[in-house]
């Protein structure tokens, strides 16, 4: 069956952005004629009926409403199979299959532990996936870090995602980069099980340990520690008429409303908005000093430059083991077939990025540095 989850998750994480500073304005300024039923948007506006032309004080193209969509095909029944792959948190789309945490644990350290680290610790700019048990963890989202040495809140895969349904999803649909949609149901099931394990998770009070064969009948019981931690509720069939509910009304969300009945669309918390200036804080001695120069700086090629270790920093995450799609180093054919492009179209490449890799590897090197690490890389695989 066809779903709209996708479209609906996009507007909920833009509704909680855009609330508080709707609260005031919630009533948008509609036309004195308009007539009809105003009805709620998903982010706590309002939305008016079409009357004169207008639904507020500008003009609506009401063509562009009621015209016909005469590009693209319907598309085939494989093409719409693969595109709905949701997998919803009651189990819809979720495929029958098994996978073992040691099964796991072997396709991890083969095809992501380049970068989400050890033991999913993170590393080189992607997110971690554990830092320890879930449950103890999951005590920490209410941390305030108010102090420099103050512990914050730890967000992770087991602390804070409310439904584990998404990390199956997004683990088929997105993973491994930029390799996407390359793993069997059951390759899934196994990375799943070692993500569950690392997070020292349980399953229907049973711990998720070193031998444990993760199924589909298993993973409909899997609970998770924050699974009431977020709010408004977007789950069943009245998710968005629930979200609705909740941003109309600004108490919800700390916001006020300074006059209920009054529209207002400028400066609408002015009056009850307390400002508070934090005192004895902040950063006054800066190494360099503080600049309003915009030029970009001299790059000077350095003598004591260090290709080596800045391979290792910047590019061996990706250019250093298989299942990334990137030119092994050492592999004297994968690279031949690309120096055969010629030396200027390999650097230009790196600096400029292509397919999945960014510019320069999101490294900040200099152009002369970073043509330094790709002479380093070419050498060591001749």
């Amino acid at each position: 069956m066809f779903t709209v989850n996708k479209k609906l998750l996009i507007s909920i994480s833009a509704a909680a952005a855009l609330s508080l500073s709707l609260a005031g304005c919630m009533e948008s300024a509609a036309p004195s004629d308009a007539t009809g039923v105003k009805k709620a948007s998903i982010d706590g506006g309002v939305m008016y009926p079409i009357a004169n032309g207008k639904t507020g004080p500008y003009y609506v193209n009401e063509k562009a409403h009621s015209g016909v969509i005469n590009f693209g095909r319907t598309p085939t029944e494989k093409e719409y199979e693969e595109w709905d792959s949701d997998i919803m948190a009651d189990g819809t789309g979720l495929p029958e299959g098994e996978g073992s945490v040691e099964d796991g644990e072997e396709i991890y350290e083969s095809k992501c532990v380049m970068c989400h680290g050890d033991f999913g610790s993170g590393g080189g700019g992607y997110p971690s996936l554990s830092k320890g048990n879930a449950y103890e963890l999951h005590e920490t989202l209410t941390n305030q870090r108010i102090k420099p040495d103050t512990d914050g809140p730890v967000r992770v895969f087991g602390t804070y995602w409310p439904k584990a349904s998404t990390l199956w999803w997004y683990i088929k649909d997105a993973m491994p980069h930029p390799m996407t949609d390359s793993l069997s149901d059951d390759e899934v099931y196994s990375l799943v099980a070692y993500i569950l394990n690392i997070n020292e998770m349980e399953i229907d009070g049973e711990e998720v340990d070193d031998e444990y064969v993760l199924t589909r009948e298993k993973f409909l019981k899997i609970k998770m520690p924050n699974e009431n931690g977020f709010e408004p509720k977007i789950d069943g069939p009245n998710g968005p008429d629930n979200v609705r509910k909740y941003f109309s009304n600004p108490a919800n969300f700390g916001a006020q409303k300074v006059d209920p009945a009054k529209r207002c669309m400028t400066n609408c918390q002015e009056p009850t908005a307390k400002v508070v200036y934090i005192q004895g804080a902040g950063i006054n001695d800066f190494h360099p000093p503080l600049s309003a120069v915009r030029d970009l700086p001299k790059e000077e090629a350095s003598t004591s430059f260090d290709a080596p270790k800045a391979y290792e920093a910047n590019c061996a995450m990706c250019h250093g083991a298989d299942g990334m799609g990137a030119p092994v180093v050492g592999d004297k054919a994968a690279w031949a077939a690309v120096t055969a492009k010629g030396l200027d179209k390999v650097y230009s490449n790196g600096i400029h990025g292509i397919n999945g890799m960014p510019p320069k590897g999101g490294s900040d090197l200099s152009d002369a540095n970073f043509k330094s690490v790709v002479d380093y890389m070419i050498n060591k695989s001749k």
